[in-house]
């Protein structure tokens, strides 16, 4: 393994540790002030050195990664984990698995309440 220590552009980085599937994708949240690093909001030309802390907004997780070393090209998954350390807190993880089960049982505004044949149909998905 080759571990440059040099800089490298951050939506590249992204891109690189597989954090977004394009770099296009990557660029975009840096445009649109999704990704941070210590602290500071960046553009995607920005270089990333190792030993930074890079936040990054996906939706509903707010992801925080430490870099390790800069990766000479796109990593596999098994990779991943020698060039950046995931500090994310596992709380972030638990809010996503609530939200889907939330919008899977929300109901259509007007539909009215469920029928006793639904909470029944509610019941056996849940328990």
């Amino acid at each position: 393994m080759v571990f440059s220590s040099e800089a490298e552009r951050i939506d590249k980085w992204l891109w690189a540790v597989r954090i977004f599937r394009t770099r296009s994708l990557a660029t975009d949240a840096c445009r649109a002030g999704s990704v941070s690093v210590n602290s500071q909001p960046v553009k995607p030309s920005r270089d990333v050195r190792p030993g930074e802390v890079v936040a990054v907004r996906q939706g509903l997780i707010h992801r925080t990664l430490k870099v390790r070393a800069i990766p000479p090209a796109r990593v596999g998954a098994k990779l991943v984990a020698t060039y950046c350390e995931d500090q994310t807190p596992p709380a972030e993880f638990a809010k996503v698995r609530t939200q889907r089960v939330q919008q899977f049982l929300a109901r259509a505004r007007g539909s009215g309440r469920p029928t006793k044949r639904d909470r029944r149909l509610i019941d056996r998905l849940l328990g």
